[in-house]
């Protein structure tokens, strides 16, 4: 049986989660070891760490942080941001992630993903996909959603896979933060089109926002940050209801 996973997100910047809408208006939502521990807690399938500003700021991701996390996590870590080179993975798993998300240098450098899928595996190397709606498709952004590409969001999925990504780490930019549900249309097309599971993220406002992206939407894996960051939704009760819906998922 395949297992839908829930998988909370870690949005850091200046080494405290944050969470905003639509990437912008950042608001301080908690202590990241301190997070961490309390959703492993809790019954998360795996957990992601987005150092957000590091591509931007032209910096790595914080080692250090990604090493505290990781003393603490019990699931698989995956851990994005600042990433342009292969020594840069090597870094963060042995910090302690079990994967990497690879954005904007993965897109500007496609060799990057191959070689990271061949020297450390493909299970370990998740795409990170950015995308807004345009009229024929979704349009993949770059430098945490400041840059237009002009290219088609599932086209870059397919290249992705071709390269050895083994996942897609899929966020609708128009929907984050706005807790109006995923975009079921965006995810469908990039889960049949790729070939390769997808984590849904942008947009989970209610436990059927998760129902309806595992099972319609296709995706693999659901992410959400606030609702889960302020206590609006427990992933025990998460969890429960989608087993009632019968939706497949490892109940800890």
């Amino acid at each position: 049986m395949q297992f839908k996973k829930i998988i909370p997100c870690l949005d850091i910047k200046d080494g405290r989660v944050v969470k905003g809408v639509n990437f912008v208006n950042l608001k301080d939502a908690g202590d990241p070891v301190e997070s961490a521990a309390l959703y492993c807690s809790m019954g998360a399938d795996e957990l992601v760490f987005l150092d957000i500003a590091a591509t931007n700021e032209g910096r790595k991701t914080r080692f250090e942080l990604v090493s505290r996390v990781a003393e603490v996590v019990t699931v698989p870590f995956i851990v994005g941001g600042g990433i342009s080179e292969l020594s840069d993975i090597e870094h963060l798993l042995g910090a302690g992630a079990s994967k990497v998300s690879i954005g904007t240098a993965g897109f500007r450098n496609p060799a990057l993903v191959e070689e990271a899928a061949k020297r450390f595996g493909s299970e370990r190397v998740v795409c990170a996909i950015d995308a807004k709606s345009r009229e024929d498709g979704w349009e993949v952004y770059l430098k945490g959603g400041t840059l237009a590409s002009g290219v088609d969001a599932a086209d870059w999925a397919i290249q992705a896979r071709d390269r050895g990504a083994g996942k897609i780490l899929l966020t609708d930019m128009d929907r984050d933060g706005k807790k109006n549900g995923y975009n079921l249309d965006l995810t469908r097309t990039v889960a049949e089109k790729s070939g390769i599971p997808v984590i849904a993220s942008g947009g989970a406002g209610t436990l059927s926002d998760f129902y309806d992206v595992l099972t319609e939407g296709k995706a693999e894996a659901a992410l959400a940050a606030s609702l889960f960051h302020f206590n609006e939704v427990n992933i025990k009760e998460l969890k429960d209801y989608l087993t009632e819906k019968g939706v497949p998922v490892r109940n800890n």
